[in-house]
């Protein structure tokens, strides 16, 4: 795949993103690349046109399958697999939310609330700290909470919530 010097800025910028979110460069370039395809790739395809090991293309794209971005493909006449990333952008933020919080923020909330049992039966926690861990604990369940919410809404609704951003104020100060 020949790529325009647009295409390779975005590829190179996601990949730095990406080291930026914790993700490794390869695996965010090999996102971008796809996400940018019009046809699915092959693994060859993609060491060839990244310059990167044949390896690190097979680690990455096992990593992007696991939190759901790419899929295998089949093309016609071709035996080997190829890969398609999901192209529309909505799908592909939900499915990184939801991975991100399934990987960090479900076992952080399981931690913070066994920390708040375990802060409620130890006389030597200071009273500080357990009230530090409780506003913890519960920032994060309203914070999934609304999530959890959101991502239920239907595509139209959840944008002009988006749009209307602070202009919500405007409707919950209104006085009748």
């Amino acid at each position: 795949m020949k790529l325009t010097p647009v295409m390779e800025k975005f590829v190179l910028h996601w990949g730095e993103m990406g080291t930026r979110w914790g993700v490794n460069r390869t695996v965010a370039q090999i996102h971008a690349l796809l996400y940018l395809s019009t046809d699915p790739l092959n693994a060859e395809d993609i060491t060839e046109t990244l310059g990167v090991a044949r390896s690190n293309v097979s680690t990455s794209l096992k990593e992007l399958q696991s939190w759901g971005l790419v899929k295998v493909v089949h093309v016609f006449g071709d035996r080997r697999d190829h890969f398609e990333s999901l192209k529309d952008v909505w799908d592909i933020f939900m499915v990184i939310f939801d991975e991100r919080k399934k990987r960090e923020l479900d076992p952080t909330l399981t931690m913070l609330r066994e920390c708040e049992i375990d802060a409620g039966n130890d006389s030597k926690t200071p009273k500080e700290i357990k009230t530090r861990i409780s506003d913890t604990l519960a920032f994060i369940e309203l914070t999934t909470g609304w999530y959890d919410q959101m991502k239920g809404l239907p595509r139209p609704t959840l944008i002009k919530i988006m749009k209307f951003g602070a202009k919500i104020q405007n409707l919950l100060t209104k006085k009748h």
